[in-house]
């Protein structure tokens, strides 16, 4: 029986809500499908930043090496520590384990409703990949006299040949496996290379080089603002996007307004050489003002499951959650009010696996 260790870390807010209900979809996955998972919970986060000056232990990484996959729930609460000091302890997994890739699935859900009118099951079904370790987010700059009246800040964005080509030919590799499903075959290049004279022409270089060992796959680019509007406008164009982290971060919001809001978003920091544990999460934030109210849609955390089952090769349990996910949402009976429904986090929990343990071989 193939068994695996998976670290839980719930993080802030509803975290812990949203945290139990993709343990308990990821448990009767194990069950159904037979094979075993150990899941160990962090209590990492703002609070333990209040009482320890950390948010995480300084050996957290030697820790989760151990495992074959880390569930993130969510972090930060601002009434407690500020953003960027909580940001730290993402910032720090995704970078210490050279979790490269930030990949993030854009599908809506028949039953699903959404603000975009041009947004239907058929038209919403594509993959953005974000660079995740790199880029805007290097945390490389300062402060340069701040109170004076000539003073200034500077930040850097790194953007290294290496992270550049491995990110965008994982996206053309992608597009070449869904290609092979059905799909279209195409790769976007979402850049602002008329404006970021060099981060950006280097960028859209390393793609147009990457393109060349891949003639099956169709080539195109638009810029970043020029891509929101194309999001809205004709989402039915794209198939796999690349982006620098930046914008890969930004274009992903409007992707889960498509999908029908963040509570259905999820999000997979990967390392595709398996060097590393990769970290599965929702991509909503931790709503500290909904804490315990068992509000706060399941979803993207079951969602975050999933992808974590294809991760690990078991792909079998992966295509059983999904199925499990689009039963429920499409019947309307279980949901949560973000969607107009009644019912609380761990019901639409149970529903979901439910129909996992109930399906029939």
């Amino acid at each position: 029986m193939a068994s695996y260790r998976v670290a839980v870390v719930p993080g802030d807010g509803v975290g812990p809500e949203i945290s139990a209900e993709a343990v308990r979809v990821l448990d009767t996955a194990a069950a159904k499908f037979g094979f075993e998972v150990q899941s160990e919970w962090f209590d990492w986060g703002c609070d333990r930043y209040l009482s320890d000056g950390e948010m995480m232990p300084k050996d957290a990484l030697d820790t989760l090496a151990g495992f074959d996959a880390i569930f993130l729930g969510c972090i930060g609460d601002a009434n407690k520590v500020p953003d960027h000091v909580s940001l730290e302890m993402l910032l720090g997994i995704r970078v210490g384990f050279d979790q490269y890739v930030n990949l993030r699935p854009i599908r809506l859900y028949p039953g699903v409703p959404t603000p975009v009118r041009t947004a239907t099951p058929e038209t919403v079904d594509f993959v953005v990949i974000r660079e995740n370790t790199e880029g805007e987010y290097s945390r490389q700059g300062g402060f340069f006299h701040p109170d004076a009246a000539d003073g200034f800040a500077l930040q850097t964005g790194v953007f290294t040949r290496k992270g550049c080509e491995r990110v965008i030919r994982y996206a053309f590799e992608l597009a070449e496996q869904r290609k092979s499903a059905g799909d279209t075959g195409r790769v976007t290049n979402c850049t602002k290379s008329n404006a970021l004279n060099y981060s950006m022409v280097f960028w859209d270089r390393i793609y147009a080089e990457v393109a060349e060992a891949h003639p099956d796959i169709q080539r195109d680019m638009a810029l970043v603002d020029a891509l929101t509007m194309w999001f809205v406008k004709n989402p039915e164009w794209f198939d796999v996007v690349v982006a620098s982290n930046l914008f890969g971060d930004i274009v992903t919001d409007l992707g889960a307004m498509l999908q029908g809001g963040m509570g259905f978003a999820a999000g997979g920091n990967i390392d595709p050489e398996r060097r590393y544990p990769s970290m599965f999460e929702p991509i909503h934030g931790s709503a500290p003002k909904y804490t315990g109210q068992k509000r706060v849609n399941p979803i993207a955390s079951v969602e975050a499951v999933r992808m974590m089952l294809d991760h690990l090769g078991e792909t079998d349990a992966a295509a059983a959650v999904g199925r499990a996910v689009a039963g429920t949402l499409e019947a309307g009976e279980i949901r949560t009010k973000d969607i107009g429904g009644n019912n609380t986090t761990d019901e639409v929990g149970a529903e979901v696996a439910r129909r996992i343990m109930e399906e029939q071989a």
